[in-house]
This record gives structure tokens, C-alpha cells and sequence, in this order.
């Protein structure tokens, strides 16, 4: 798999684990210090975050990192 099929399928764990948890991506933007926008992007399949974004975006939604990019 390589990065044009990750950042998508993150994105939409993103939003589908976001959404169960009823969290809005303001919620999450404020978790991570970030601004919403940077989120929408996330779950757009826009931006690449780094690894470390990874765990905090997971850590932010009481999930593994595994989950987010499964």
C-alpha cells in the first residue's frame, strides 16, 4: 500500500471513529493544538501527518494508531 491509498483510508477512519465518538473536528483540532482546518485536510486525504500526529490524533479519540490506519 503505499501513501496515495493511506492518506485516504485515514481519513476516513478518522472521520468514522470521529463521528461515532461524536467529537467534531473542532474537538479534535483542539485536542491536538491544531487548527480545524488542518483536520479537514487529514480527513480529506489532503495532508500527510507525521507519525507523531498519528498517535496524538489516536490519543485524542481513546483508540490505537493501528485502528486509524487499518
Amino acid at each position: 500500500m503505499d501513501m496515495t491509498e493511506i492518506s485516504p483510508k485515514l481519513g476516513l477512519n478518522l472521520k468514522r471513529i470521529r463521528t461515532k465518538k461524536k467529537k467534531s473536528q473542532g474537538d479534535i483540532a483542539r485536542a491536538l493544538e491544531v487548527h480545524r482546518a488542518y483536520v479537514s485536510g487529514i480527513e480529506n486525504g489532503k495532508r500527510n501527518p507525521t507519525l507523531a500526529t498519528i498517535e496524538n490524533l489516536a490519543n485524542a479519540l481513546g483508540v490505537t494508531a493501528s485502528e486509524l490506519l487499518k
